[in-house]
């Protein structure tokens, strides 16, 4: 028995059909799973010229060996498609209970192809699928659609993922919402997915998973959560979860604070993640089949929003609608996370447009005759909630943001340099300027400026001794200096990678340095029978990387690209940002230590035919020859 179902479920929407396939040969050696299994898909069947919002474009799901298993945070799963938010690579990620679900209902990969002539769920359970008709959802919320869904099947448990009204109105940054507030909301699949006429997925499974040698796996399972229980960043993980971040990056000078003017926001204590779990916090939640319950359920009984309740949010969500905007209101922060929840948007995205039109407003670059008699002032609660129902639905001011901050600026003509995006993708809610592997991580990721494709947290250890042992540079341990961090970003990109296609969750596996790679060969024999080395495991996460980077080289993408807002390039962190005062990011000598790493051109950010050989690209090696891709 393996923990790889071998099924692949094709959809045809055009022709209302469906066919059922094997894992390609070779697949699950060379791409584990998940993230692995979907770019592999994509560069294979989508080629450059298709439209984000044609039904050429596909949308692909995947999930990794270890889902459905017990092993800790193994309970994610990815969406991939041609991003109709930044052109480029399009992939998402969330957690909760959808992707085991998936697992458990037969199938690790699902392709999604064609066009619905008219509004169409999903319904994935016992090994096949139904396409039922959605005409009675379509309009309804994220909320109010898995209500409806679980109503129609009959069953409390079937999982849900589901575009709300902000992806049937083409939002470019609208997510696919699991769980209600599990999103897999960062380049738009949502939009992808309402593209296609499908206003949801729901999936039910009950086929039991085995797995190959379970004697061996429990053991190591047992070992693995040991190490887990005994990290000396448990205790703070489960309380706080990633909300620990608002205090711990105000402290270091970097928290996004008013479009990230600053790095310091005076009111954090009251938006901290601190007062959240101390003030309205009930219990903590878990991802399916994790120890570290990183989540929490929270009610408000008091005020404006009392009787709000709901699960999360994470860091991204919380810093985006208090320091990002100028806001000190928690209450009205988790109010505006739970809109965009509803409505099926972006936290990141939906709090850079928001943000950036206020600094253009504070700049007298924006007036009220530009936003419809809307006052952009900072933490002006009343507008922010407008915004976001107006950017939903495509209405007034909100019409013009909804197309994401480089598509607004350059539709505004004005404020081009302010926007905070890479490649398209608006950035997440740490200044960069004093974080600068994270920063390089913004410039290179294969889907625009985004931090969950590296987080090299080894920058903050400060170990000069690990950091020669493991990278050769002692600035590599400190995240205020630049050497060694083309390394450092190498090496957790492919951590990352790992990650994905395991679906299991980076908390763990990365940022917590759970699972190394001779770890993770003998767990993935027990669970699935693979003969594979330590080596053969960072080879993987290696050439996924590479893979990403050929898709969007494919598509345009070159070294001028891989860069950071001006921002960040040439304004020092004002006074008051401790230790990160007066930091910029010194890019160029990064990119090129990166790209050395690697093993790609310098001067053009391909990767070379030798390493395209070295790990078994041969297809793709072919395509670059002869596209005169290669130098």
């Amino acid at each position: 028995m393996s923990a790889y179902r071998n099924k692949v479920l094709r959809i045809d929407l055009t022709n209302m059909s469906h066919d059922i396939e094997p894992i390609p040969r070779g697949w699950t050696e060379q791409y584990l799973g998940g993230r692995g299994f979907n770019i592999r898909r994509l560069y294979s069947e989508v080629p450059d010229n298709v439209d984000p919002d044609s039904p050429d474009n596909k949308l692909v799901i995947g999930v990794g060996p270890l889902n459905g298993t017990l092993f800790s945070g193994a309970a994610r799963v990815n969406f991939s498609a041609l991003s109709p938010a930044t052109g480029i690579l399009g992939d998402s990620n969330a957690g909760g209970f959808f992707g085991p679900e998936l697992k458990f209902a037969g199938f690790d990969q699902v392709v999604i192809e064609g066009r619905s002539a008219t509004p169409v769920y999903l319904f994935i359970h016992d090994g096949t699928v139904e396409i039922r008709d959605a005409a009675h959802l379509w309009g309804l919320d994220v909320w109010q659609t898995d209500a409806a869904l679980k109503a129609e099947i009959s069953d409390p448990r079937v999982q849900t993922a589901i575009a709300g009204p902000a992806a049937e109105n083409k939002v470019a940054f609208a997510g696919i919402f699991c769980n209600l507030v599990r999103p897999a909301a960062r380049t738009g699949m949502g939009t992808v997915l309402a593209s296609k006429n499908v206003k949801a997925i729901a999936v039910r499974g009950k086929t039991p998973l085995r797995v190959h040698d379970p004697v061996r796996f429990r053991h190591l399972l047992e070992v693995i959560n040991e190490q887990i229980l005994e990290h000396p960043e448990y205790d703070t993980r489960k309380r706080l979860g990633t909300t620990k971040l608002v205090t711990a990056l105000n402290k270091m000078g970097c928290l996004s604070t008013r479009h990230f003017q600053h790095g310091r926001f005076e009111s954090y204590e009251k938006v901290s993640g601190e007062m959240l779990a101390d003030s309205i916090k009930i219990k903590s939640k878990a991802c399916f089949a994790c120890n570290i319950p990183c989540s929490r359920f929270w009610r408000i009984e008091e005020g404006p929003y009392k009787g709000l309740m709901s699960e999360g949010p994470e860091f991204e969500a919380l810093a985006g609608f208090s320091s990002r905007v100028g806001n000190d209101d928690l209450h009205f922060a988790l109010a505006a996370v739970d809109r965009c929840n509803r409505l099926g948007m972006d936290v990141i995205s939906a709090s850079e447009v928001i943000s950036f039109a206020m600094e253009l407003y504070q700049r007298k670059m924006l007036t009220k005759q530009d936003t419809g008699g809307l006052e952009l002032s900072w933490g002006n609660k009343e507008c922010i909630m407008q915004l976001l129902t107006q950017i939903a639905y495509r209405e007034r001011f909100g019409a013009k943001l909804a197309f994401g901050v480089r598509r607004f600026a350059e539709l505004l003509g004005r404020g081009q340099e302010l926007a905070m995006h890479v490649k398209g993708l608006e950035v997440f809610q740490a200044d960069p300027r004093g974080l600068k592997a994270y920063a390089l991580g913004y410039a290179v990721a294969s889907r625009g400026g985004d931090h969950l494709r590296s987080e090299p947290s080894f920058e903050f250890c400060e170990d000069a001794e690990e950091a020669v042992r493991r990278f050769g540079v002692a600035d590599a341990a400190f995240r205020l200096k630049y050497r060694g961090k083309g390394k450092v970003v190498k090496h957790y990109e492919e951590r990352c990678a790992i990650a994905d296609s395991l679906n299991a969750c980076k908390n763990t596996i990365v940022n917590m340095e759970i699972l190394p790679y001779e770890q993770a060969a003998e767990l993935l024999h027990a669970a699935a029978g693979l003969d594979i080395s330590a080596h053969a495991v960072q080879k993987i996460g290696e050439r996924i990387v590479n893979l990403e980077r050929a898709y969007i080289v494919r598509l345009g993408i070159r070294r001028e690209h891989d860069t950071l807002p001006r921002r960040f390039l040439e304004e020092p962190l004002p006074a008051g940002s401790g230790e990160s005062t007066g930091h910029v990011v010194e890019l160029q000598p990064m990119l090129d230590e990166y790209y050395t790493a690697r093993g790609w051109h310098l001067d053009t950010g391909i990767p070379t035919s030798s390493k395209l050989r070295e790990l078994g690209l041969c297809d793709v090696e072919a395509e670059f020859s002869r596209r005169h891709l290669l130098f």
